[in-house]
């Protein structure tokens, strides 16, 4: 099983047993992670969704099983991950924390490894690149990101 980073959750809400979870998703990533009748992995245990729905910037979630706020609070501040075989998502929607494993290549046939994937705006990312032992910053954007080929996880990047 191949864990991918979702997020984390920041707090319960409300005395239902919801959770709120805090992640960089794109909203279709959202729909395809929490689909009712799915599973999340918290501390490697899974635990089925029940319940989803959006609040403000948060993913509040319940589980079956838990529908008091008491039954929740040790959640707090836990990592969330979902089974990489759980989700059905293009190369357009792919994760942040499955897209650092994959290789780079430039069109100028140099290789590197991602480092790090930067949220640095609303809708705006920065890819942190390591080609040459330098580090390459590149904006996570279609005019440098030429193709993603999730068959051989590799990256093909224009650098600025």
């Amino acid at each position: 099983m191949t864990k991918l980073f979702i997020g984390q959750i920041i707090n319960t809400h409300g005395i239902k047993g919801e959770i709120r979870i805090k992640s960089d998703l794109t909203p279709i990533q959202k729909n395809e992670i929490f689909k009712i009748g799915t599973n999340l992995i918290i501390d490697n245990k899974k635990y089925l969704i029940t319940g989803y729905r959006q609040h403000k910037s948060y993913d509040m979630v319940t589980f079956d099983g838990f529908n008091n706020i008491n039954q929740v609070l040790f959640f707090k501040g836990k990592k969330v991950y979902k089974d990489r075989n759980e989700i059905n998502l293009n190369s357009d929607n792919i994760l942040d924390s499955e897209l650092i494993t994959y290789k780079v290549k430039t069109i100028d046939n140099l290789d590197g490894k991602i480092l790090d994937i930067e949220k640095t705006g609303v809708n705006y990312k920065i890819i942190r690149l390591l080609i040459n032992k330098k580090q390459v910053l590149v904006p996570y954007h279609k005019e440098f990101i030429k193709n993603i080929n999730t068959k051989d996880k590799e990256v093909l990047i224009k650098l600025p």
